[in-house]
């Protein structure tokens, strides 16, 4: 299974460039002598999520014959989202199959940015299938959430933008869902600066990228639970565990409590409003940060 390369994820940033949004990484932390850190603040993108960068990058690659007869996908609410507002720009029709359980917020931001909206199961498999039922009887394209090359190229032009803004970057924490963001980073980061760390962090309720590794193939997960939503994935994706076996460094998991506490230090400290998917990473340094300082 081939990994998406550096060039290919170059080339994705010159595509979606107008579209996607160049978030600033903000240095934080450093009070009272405590670390300093930075985050970068995709919360900022179009519907609040890095993943406009993959929707955009694989929508706008379809030939004029595959767009005319429109897109799905199955999402928890931000992939949706960011594929309903791909579609719009590009004049797609668009279809998206959410879990009963997706926060009301997300599934009237997706019909909102005008994409039909359907509902399957509380699991990404439940979901899936009915995506891939819907795609087969209407003849729709499916926009996979993150198991896809140009998914990947296309949320790598985050890690992309991270080593232009942090050329020094020692270390990256990528909150893991079904792995699309951490594997793009991770080629562009590996690529660039070769001994610059990459840590997966996942919810302890969640932890299908950590159990995959320890057995060496992606596992499906019975059931996951957390306040993280966006990355209650049961499983990895086939490609992404490929690119997270070859070049992520490390993987952690974090609590619940780990996670809220996490969300109110970034709104207390740095006045970003994160959602807790977003903050997952920012809960394993400050972990770190605290055990260095017993």
């Amino acid at each position: 299974m081939s990994l998406v390369t550096l060039d290919e994820i170059r080339t994705a940033a010159a595509r979606i460039a107008g579209v996607a949004r160049r978030t600033p990484l903000i240095d934080v932390g450093g009070i009272a002598g405590e670390p300093a850190f930075a985050i970068k603040c995709e919360n900022m993108q179009p519907t609040g999520a890095f993943k406009i960068r993959g929707a955009y990058n694989m929508i706008a690659q379809l030939s004029p014959e595959v767009r005319a007869a429109g897109v799905i996908t199955y999402s928890s609410g931000n992939h949706g989202q960011a594929m309903a507002l791909a579609a719009r720009l590009l004049g797609l029709r668009a279809v998206v199959v959410m879990p009963q359980t997706a926060p009301r917020v997300k599934v009237l931001g997706a019909e909102r940015l005008g994409a039909e909206v359907l509902f399957a199961g509380t699991t990404v498999l439940d979901r899936k299938s009915r995506a891939e039922t819907e795609a087969a009887a209407r003849g729709l394209t499916m926009v996979p959430p993150f198991d896809h090359p140009w998914i990947i190229a296309g949320q790598g032009t985050c890690g992309l933008e991270v080593m232009e803004q942090c050329s020094s970057l020692a270390a990256v924490y990528v909150p893991m869902g079904g792995g699309g963001l951490i594997s793009g980073i991770s080629v562009a980061v590996k690529s660039l600066r070769s001994g610059a760390r990459v840590i997966g962090v996942e919810p302890e309720g969640a932890p299908k990228m950590t159990v995959s590794r320890a057995a060496g193939h992606p596992v499906t997960l019975p059931k996951t639970s957390s306040i993280a939503d966006g990355l209650l994935s049961i499983r990895p994706g086939d490609l992404t565990f490929e690119h997270v076996q070859a070049l992520v460094d490390d993987l952690v998991t974090v609590s619940e409590p780990e996670i809220a506490a996490a969300v109110k230090w970034l709104f207390d400290n740095t006045n970003v409003v994160a959602e807790p998917s977003g903050a997952v990473s920012v809960a394993a340094v400050l972990r770190e940060q605290q055990l260095a300082n017993r």
